[in-house]
């Protein structure tokens, strides 16, 4: 289950890596949610929808699409309560467990859908800019993943962000295939040689990306 300290650390992370993107993001109030529709269709696309042709359920991107959709989330809570730490995470553990949630005048109970319908549903709420952290929790689960299991993406992803931020992303100058392959390839690589417990682990995983990025081909 999600502890206290990750879901600070989680907020904390992206109010500094939506900060660095643009100081003054909460008053701003870019629609997040509206990435989370996005993304939300993407991950039904990995899972794949179309009854009249095969297709497979692609796991490892179904996970990786959460993943990018708990950034987006995360950002509307903190912007939903103006930056503040303290009620952003109150909000996160508020219907943390919950195995339903009322939308459109109709009851919605987890364990009646599929993964499917979840992220059917998940888009529904963002499009009225909504989320619901419990319908996020029981989509990790039929993904296969813990919190722990997030927590450790999030930070790692969050890591590569700040990096590629560091390396003129904004400004289109960022490279993003090194020696062939693209960075994502390269932060699975080193997290699996990190341990995420420790303290130094961010700043670790930091230096490790930029002495890749630094010494090998990225033509």
């Amino acid at each position: 289950m999600l502890t206290a300290n990750q879901a600070a650390t989680m907020l904390a992370l992206q109010d500094k890596m939506n900060a660095k993107v643009n100081p003054d993001w909460i008053n701003v109030g870019s629609p997040f949610l509206r990435a989370v529709v996005i993304e939300g269709a993407e991950a039904i696309e990995h899972h794949g929808w179309k009854w009249w042709k095969k297709q497979e359920c692609d796991l490892a991107q179904l996970q990786m699409e959460l993943v990018d959709i708990w950034h987006f989330v995360l950002s509307a809570i903190l912007i939903k309560h103006r930056g503040e730490q303290n009620l952003a995470q109150a909000d996160v553990f508020d219907n943390l467990s919950a195995d339903s949630l009322a939308f459109d005048g109709q009851t919605y109970q987890f364990s009646d859908l599929n993964l499917l319908e979840k992220l059917e549903l998940l888009i529904g709420l963002a499009a009225a800019k909504r989320y619901d952290i419990g319908l996020f929790s029981t989509l990790l689960t039929d993904c296969q993943m813990s919190w722990d299991e997030l927590y450790a993406q999030y930070v790692s992803k969050n890591v590569l962000n700040f990096f590629r931020q560091d390396n003129g992303y904004k400004e289109g100058t960022y490279i993003k295939v090194w020696s062939g392959r693209e960075d994502n390839e390269h932060l699975v690589e080193v997290m699996a040689k990190l341990d995420v417990k420790a303290e130094d682990y961010q700043d670790s995983l930091y230096q490790e990306l930029a002495k890749r990025y630094a010494l090998l081909d990225v033509t």
